[in-house]
């Protein structure tokens, strides 16, 4: 096992964020099977083998180089009392030196969704980007008219920052995306006589 992967936890109020695990197979192909519909509108198309064991093996794979390697944090979100899995995040593309940054990206099982499990991890999450990774900007980009995405960054510090036009293949079609981002010491909107 690679160094510091399995040590790998974040704790909220209802769940533990930790990095996926090859037993996590059937609860994670169950609840994306069931969400299809619900999250395939927002995310980039699934391959074939998506919900096939060897690309969940490969997945955890990349999870363990990932972390090991310091360039993402891909966690799965564990309910506490029942050890359900509700969903995942993941802080991918870490930049170090002048940037000192990371982009978030996220997704919670139709079954969890709005119940504010996600704005938990997000907190959670940048919290520790900002005070165990010492990175000092978190980015997120999602599709201009999921709202409810958008009112979740907003409501978890991230500020609107733009548009990137064509930023992602989302279901097939390059797509706009609204840019959101969290700073650790945001002073936007602030002057010297504020």
């Amino acid at each position: 096992m690679l160094r510091g992967f399995r040590k790998l936890r974040i704790e909220t109020e209802r769940m533990t964020l930790r990095p996926p695990i090859h037993s996590d197979f059937r609860a994670w192909t169950a609840l994306r099977a069931h969400s299809k519909d619900y999250l395939t509108s927002w995310e980039p198309s699934w391959a074939k083998d998506h919900l096939t064991r060897k690309a969940f093996t490969n997945r955890v794979y990349w999870a363990q180089r990932s972390v090991s390697g310091g360039t993402a944090l891909p966690l799965f979100l564990i309910r506490r009392q029942d050890d359900a899995l509700l969903g995942a995040i993941t802080l991918d593309n870490i930049r170090r030196g002048p940037a000192q940054a990371g982009t978030l990206g996220y997704w919670t099982g139709e079954p969890f969704a709005r119940q504010g499990y996600m704005r938990e991890a997000i907190t959670a999450l940048v919290h520790h980007a900002f005070t165990q990774l010492d990175l000092s900007r978190i980015e997120a980009a999602c599709l201009p008219e999921n709202a409810a995405s958008r009112g979740l960054l907003e409501t978890s510090g991230f500020k609107y920052e733009g548009v990137a036009q064509s930023y992602l293949q989302i279901d097939g079609r390059w797509r706009t995306h609204v840019l959101y981002a969290a700073l650790r010491s945001d002073r936007r909107g602030k002057t010297q006589a504020g």
